[in-house]
């Protein structure tokens, strides 16, 4: 058996290894496109969502009569083994590239041909029984194939990445409720304020990620209309009557997700506004998670010369000439990572804008930016959550101290004292080096030890009650 094959396109003849499933258009595209080094196959749920695609426009063709039943199932069933994960080292076209994905649309149509192919008892290479482009790419442009899976694979990768959010939800309202009745300083400008419960605190943060997972799935509702049928531009030309419908249809039942067909093909075809949407989300949801790295830092922060009112695990020495160093190694690198996916942003915000008239050609380097966005802050997120929070222990004492000596409990002091007293006291304070016990209760006798203890006690300062 030869160790190549001929093949050819408008462009010239190529001989293609034989051991290969992958065509000749895909071999160009690997020498055409060296840019990230991260191929197809580096995101599987594109491929899938690919032979997905695949599948589904068989089905609709065999039965809008462009297809022969032969030949749809050959292709159906090739494409069931490319959703199994059995060819994606095929699957070797960089993730970014010029072409609007047509080398990726194209890598799976020769990818489900040659399988169909030897499926069907034939070579690989002998199109003329399963063509990529006349068999597997059949009433489809890259134009409607290749952003359709790209949606469906987008959907698949939010699932996993909302569960991972809601897990590190959980994670903090468990402390939360562990630090319930730690009494601490609440900060603003980084300058004393008013007392809090470190509970409190951890719980703020579990309620402030569970308001992105609601952003997340108002994202993936937008994701859900599909362009398929719409082929080169949104007239459907080359589509037969109902294959649209029926191949949305096939779409929804084969992967269990709630597809819709867009009212309007031509604009659905242009637009990625969904993308700007979704993108938008995932930076806010990272500038979130990157602000509660920042405090859990702070609060790390020291042990001795910082605030000190949480200790955070000791994953690995922090210094290669500091003995005994211990750096918050868990909530840096969750911070550059939301970094990226900020730096992102912006690289879909500038592709979209980029598309002109009736296709956005820059769609891939959109796929690139969302996939390692969701996936990376997917990692980052589980990483947070199983390496960081749920060790972090409270310095009780510490805190509490904290709060006792602070000019900042002065401020409950207004409504029994007026404003003008108590920033008077809280002056003294400060120059002398006094507690506002010392000087309100010892000194100037403006509240007794039994209206201090209940004015000061755990719930009030935490769950203050109004005192005139």
């Amino acid at each position: 058996m030869r160790s190549t094959r001929l093949e050819h396109d408008f462009i010239g003849d190529l001989e293609i290894p034989n051991d290969k499933y992958y065509g000749i258009q895909t071999f160009r595209a690997l020498q055409n496109f060296k840019i990230t080094g991260m191929k197809v196959s580096a995101e599987p749920q594109m491929v899938k969502a690919l032979g997905y695609v695949k599948k589904a426009a068989a089905l609709a063709n065999r039965d809008c009569g462009v297809l022969t039943p032969e030949i749809a199932e050959a292709i159906s069933k090739a494409c069931d083994r490319v959703i199994a994960g059995e060819f994606n080292n095929q699957f070797t076209t960089d993730m970014i590239q010029g072409g609007a994905g047509t080398s990726i649309n194209m890598n799976a149509n020769e990818v489900i041909a040659n399988v169909a192919l030897e499926m069907m008892g034939h070579q690989k290479g002998e199109y003329d029984y399963c063509h990529p482009n006349n068999h597997v790419n059949c009433s489809q442009s890259t134009n409607d194939a290749y952003p359709t899976a790209f949606r469906i694979a987008l959907i698949k990768r939010l699932t996993g990445y909302q569960k991972e959010l809601q897990m590190l939800s959980d994670s903090f309202l468990k402390k939360g409720v562990e630090f319930q009745n730690v009494l601490k300083m609440g900060r603003t400008q980084l300058q004393d304020a008013v007392p809090m419960s470190l509970g409190d605190e951890f719980k703020g943060w579990a309620t402030t990620l569970r308001e992105e997972i609601i952003q997340v799935q108002r994202s993936k509702d937008l994701i859900r209309e599909i362009n398929m049928g719409a082929t080169a531009i949104g007239t459907r030309v080359n589509a037969p009557d109902g294959y649209p419908e029926l191949v949305t249809k096939y779409l929804a039942e084969i992967t269990n997700v709630d597809l819709v067909l867009a009212e309007d093909l031509i604009e659905a075809t242009s637009d990625t506004g969904a993308y700007v949407q979704l993108s938008g989300v995932l930076k806010r949801t990272a500038v979130k998670v990157s602000k509660i790295c920042n405090d859990l830092r702070l609060l790390s922060s020291g042990p001795r010369t910082g605030f000190n009112e949480i200790n955070l695990p000791q994953m690995q020495p922090g210094s290669s000439i500091m003995p005994g160093k211990v750096n918050p190694v868990i909530p840096e690198v969750v911070n550059q990572t939301a970094y990226y996916v900020i730096g992102a942003d912006t690289t879909v915000t500038m592709a979209a804008e980029s598309g002109q008239l009736q296709l956005n050609v820059m769609e891939p380097v959109i796929a690139f930016s969302l996939f390692t966005s969701i996936q990376w802050m997917t990692n980052a997120c589980k990483a947070l959550r199983t390496k960081c929070v749920v060790g972090i222990t409270a310095n009780e004492e510490h805190t509490k101290n904290m709060v006792m000596n602070s000019v900042g409990i002065v401020t409950l002091l207004n409504p029994k004292l007026g404003y003008e007293k108590s920033a008077t006291i809280a002056k003294e304070a400060l120059k002398t080096g006094k507690t506002i016990h010392e000087i309100v209760v010892l000194e100037q006798k403006l509240l007794t030890q039994k209206e201090w203890d209940y004015l000061y006690s755990f719930e009030n300062l935490i769950r203050p009650v109004f005192q005139s």
